[in-house]
């Protein structure tokens, strides 16, 4: 994965820029924003991938962000606010700093100032910044004039608790601005006091428009995400689809397959494992297994429904050369998600090796998988649509499947590329430049 994101700091293309700067225009200072500088999830891996992208193609890319243990190398690093802790937040006097770090950070504010007197971007990329760097740099940047590009990896600008879940459930509560539903649902770790904060926040963020003003453009990765945002009242020209993408040539497709089908990543009640499980007992060949690989909340909960099926196999949490080659061997990849799914990588990742994914039909998975040409689609959460199409992927030839596999891997070799996702993003990066000129 670190040759993959490789975030060490390019020389040669800074000397590059330091050299022509005078005559590449084109040529651009940028600064990335995002909580975590380490790969904790897919959103890191979108974040460090571009960084890297940028770099590719000579821009001075630099990152911002709090700071932890696990932190990967940045020039920036020693400038990084410490990280705040949330795992036991509740009211009271000792936790009032934190509450406030949460709702509108000033450590986050005062070190990226610092920052920018030693290096002013052209423009300002953020990532996921809730609860941590917080809208404080946002301020902070509109400012200092300066144009900021916002990815949204999930629903965090409409939803407190980001999944729009409750209760086991796609939840839409707090349309409309009542963020007070978040409290009363308990929305975030099951506490009253933490999801009373989150929905503060939002609230707060929500009143005084701090993203909506300060936030140049919106790249959503899916247009579900897009369009959810306009149905909660956000302005469609303000928001612009740029799919994710994938460095498809370091992917090895293996168009044979071992006889599973493989659910990859975290055990959570709304990735709908608990919908596979029951459509997969259904099935009667009983040469067909299940591969369960990740770890999380629900694997004992999953484990004991499994009724100690031995077709069903669960390895933790996988990684490295492991989680390669259990998903090259695969017969297909299933997503049974049951929240609105932006774009997930494991599907990227799934067509870069060349693997058919059965996915359902809700957030933006149907985007990415076209029903009967690289994947399969049933209904999210229906155990009896789920098993029928099991059933008919099991019976097509090794020759369909090895067809359906192919068009997967072109899938992202066309759509969801590099160059294509780069192109989009500059593009994106030059119109918020100019925006910003205009305004002046």
């Amino acid at each position: 994965m670190l040759n993959e994101y490789n975030i060490e700091y390019l020389d040669h293309f800074v000397k590059t820029y330091i050299k022509h700067k005078d005559t590449l225009t084109n040529i651009m200072n940028i600064l990335f924003l995002n909580n975590y500088h380490y790969l904790r999830g897919g959103s890191e891996q979108v974040y460090f991938g571009e960084i890297e992208l940028l770099r590719t193609h000579g821009h001075l890319v630099h990152a911002f962000a709090r700071k932890t243990e696990s932190d990967f190398p940045s020039k920036y690093a020693p400038f990084f606010p410490k990280d705040i802790k949330t795992d036991s937040l509740s009211f009271g006097f000792s936790t009032f700093r934190m509450v406030k770090e949460i709702l509108y950070s000033s450590e986050s504010k005062k070190q990226l100032e610092k920052i920018l007197k030693k290096f002013k971007p052209d423009v300002v990329h953020a990532h996921n910044i809730y609860g941590r760097l917080t809208t404080s740099v946002l301020d902070l940047l509109y400012a200092n004039n300066i144009p900021i590009v916002m990815t949204l990896h999930d629903y965090k600008l409409i939803c407190p608790s980001y999944k729009m879940m409750f209760n086991n459930r796609v939840c839409e509560d707090c349309k409309g601005g009542k963020y007070y539903q978040a409290v009363l649902n308990k929305c975030h770790k099951n506490s009253m006091a933490a999801s009373a904060i989150y929905a503060l926040e939002t609230w707060l963020n929500d009143y005084f428009q701090k993203y909506r003003l300060n936030v140049s453009f919106f790249v959503a990765p899916s247009l579900f995400l897009k369009d959810k945002l306009v149905d909660f009242g956000w302005v469609s020209e303000q928001v612009i689809y740029i799919p994710n993408y994938i460095v498809s040539k370091v992917f090895e497709p293996n168009y044979d397959s071992k006889d599973y089908l493989l659910y990859l990543g975290r055990l959570s009640a709304e990735k709908g494992i608990s919908t596979l499980i029951q459509a997969f007992l259904e099935v009667e060949s009983k040469s067909i297994k299940l591969v369960i690989a990740g770890d999380g909340p629900e694997r004992g909960y999953l484990e004991s429904i499994s009724k100690n099926d031995n077709r069903i196999k669960f390895t933790g949490y996988l990684s490295g050369n492991e989680l390669r080659e259990v998903t090259r061997n695969a017969k297909a990849v299933v997503i049974p998600s049951e929240w609105y799914e932006n774009a997930p990588i494991s599907i990227l990742e799934a067509f870069a090796y060349g693997k058919p994914v059965i996915g359902a039909r809700i957030g933006g998975i149907p985007e990415m998988v076209v029903d009967g040409k690289n994947g399969l689609l049933f209904e999210s959460g229906n155990v009896r649509d789920l098993t029928a199409k099991i059933r008919d992927f099991l019976t097509l030839s090794d020759s369909r499947i090895t067809d359906i596999g192919k068009a997967a891997r072109k899938t992202v070799e066309e759509k969801y590329n590099p160059e294509l996702h780069y192109d989009n993003l500059f593009t994106l990066y030059q119109k918020a430049i100019d925006m910003k000129e205009g305004s002046k």
